[in-house]
């Protein structure tokens, strides 16, 4: 009976939220209670209670359910669509709740369930409904409000969200300026970021090493060098010390116009300065892929041996950029060199070597990819899965199918634990059987087993058949019985 008696009252409510009645609007505010956290549930009712906004904070306020991320999502899941004010409002609310914060994820979710994107009026609308009920929003309510402008990439509402801070007497601090900073930098309006950077010091506000970071790398990105450069010496002066973060800015800025010689330039400044100026492998790495982007490989070796000098060691990722910028440029014995100088680095040749058989495939050099993967195996070493793949699986596609099992054989040997793709087995079978390598076929078909690789594709039958006319009857029934 107490259900019954509810549900006039709810029905109600409804009423008094659709003006227009319609049966459709109806059906999805009945959907708002259908949820699968309570506290979402005590969080709309007090919504749905006070729809038009005059004191919805208080009332929320007053809630003792439990705020986590789960209750946020259903809250904007349910009500976003049928009004998206207030589900701003509460997302505000809840950003600035001191036992509950937004997450990235959070924001991200909030910005495509709110379609800020299509909708950004929403965040002028909610300042002026704050505004309409003499609501005075305070710095951390325009935090969250920025941090969703953030999400969006959208420098002209974050400017003016920042503007509005002004007008209601909030005064934005160093964070703030520094959203807004890197959304107009990210656009490429640099003039307009520097212009908010002098704002702060008039307004006695100082620029942090974010502040500078963003704004040289903004400078760097747009071809603008020398005023980077510039600001970095700057920085100084305002007491933060460039470090390694502000010159790997400018350094990628430098790269990127294609200034190659000026890099090498900056990163010896870079090991001169020491300390927090320092380059570390990233660094090093940033310009090596630069320099094989601009087809310079070999004037890329050198950097090994300024690492070197310096005393860092090139880690997989830059080895594998250079041997791959080596082969493409057609210096094949230099990547050969290459990677017989990383053993003293600690850096496996069973990858360095993978990755050449790699790079020689994909720029077309079929046959010195598998002579190179042959000699991997004839020289003990053990290729990993990618390698052993992308090699057998075009040998199958070559018709040298006694090649590719040959193959397999010989890897099953080096004792190499790196997994080939499992379709590339079954290739391999349904090909020995049409050849009529019965001995060969049996032998695979028992690697299979013992490795529980199920066998693919529209094999199956003609796979099975072949084993049970060798008199292999277990066998044929042993590897149609594995599931994946």
């Amino acid at each position: 009976m107490r259900k019954l008696c509810f549900l006039p009252s709810i029905s109600r409510l409804f009423s008094e939220y659709n003006p227009a009645n319609k049966p459709i609007l109806l059906l999805s505010m009945v959907h708002l209670f259908t949820t699968s956290s309570s506290s979402a549930g005590e969080f709309l009712s007090h919504l749905l209670k006070n729809k038009n906004g005059y004191g919805m904070e208080k009332t929320l306020n007053a809630v003792r359910a439990t705020l986590d991320a789960r209750c946020v999502n259903e809250v904007l899941e349910k009500c976003a669509v049928n009004d998206p004010q207030m589900s701003l409002r509460f997302f505000i609310w809840a950003g600035i709740n001191p036992s509950y914060r937004h997450s990235s994820y959070m924001y991200g979710r909030a910005y495509k369930l709110l379609e800020v994107d299509r909708k950004p009026q929403i965040i002028r609308d909610v300042l002026e409904a704050y505004r309409l009920q003499n609501y005075v929003p305070n710095a951390k309510m325009f935090k969250v409000i920025l941090n969703l402008c953030r999400e969006g990439k959208d420098a002209n509402l974050g400017l003016w969200v920042l503007r509005k801070m002004r007008e209601c007497n909030c005064h934005p601090d160093t964070t703030v300026y520094n959203v807004v900073i890197r959304l107009l930098c990210e656009k490429g309006d640099v003039d307009e970021a520097m212009g908010l950077m002098r704002e702060m010091e008039l307004i006695d506000l100082h620029p942090d090493m974010i502040t500078y970071v963003v704004i040289i790398k903004g400078l760097s990105e747009v071809g603008r060098l020398e005023e980077a450069c510039g600001l970095t010496k700057a920085m100084r002066g305002h007491g933060c010390v460039p470090n390694t973060v502000t010159y790997s800015a400018l350094l990628d800025g430098i790269c990127r116009v294609g200034n190659l010689e000026r890099a090498l330039e900056l990163l010896s400044e870079m090991e001169k300065d020491g300390g927090q100026c320092k380059p570390n492998v990233v660094t090093y790495t940033t310009v090596v892929q630069n320099f094989v982007e601009k087809c310079q490989s070999v004037e890329a070796l050198s950097i090994l041996e300024q690492m070197r000098d310096f005393g860092c060691k090139p880690n997989r990722v830059l080895i594998c950029t250079l041997i791959h910028g080596l082969c493409k440029d057609g210096h094949v014995e230099e990547a050969h060199k290459v990677i017989n100088r990383v053993a003293e680095n600690g850096i496996p040749l069973d990858s360095c070597y993978s990755f050449l058989v790699l790079s020689l495939f994909r720029i077309g050099k079929l046959k010195e990819a598998e002579m190179c993967f042959r000699r991997i195996l004839t020289g003990g070493l053990k290729p990993d899965g990618l390698a052993s793949s992308t090699i057998i699986r075009w040998l199958c596609q070559q018709s040298r199918i006694l090649d590719g099992y040959h193959l397999i054989d010989a890897i099953e040997q080096s004792g190499s634990v790196s997994s080939i793709d499992s379709d590339i087995y079954s290739i391999l079978m349904a090909g020995l059987c049409e050849e009529n390598h019965l001995v060969e076929a049996a032998k695979l078909a028992c690697l299979m087993v013992g490795k529980g690789i199920q066998l693919k594709g529209p094999y199956v039958m003609n796979v099975m058949e072949c084993l049970r006319h060798c008199g292999k009857e277990d066998l044929a029934s042993n590897i149609g019985n594995i599931k994946s």
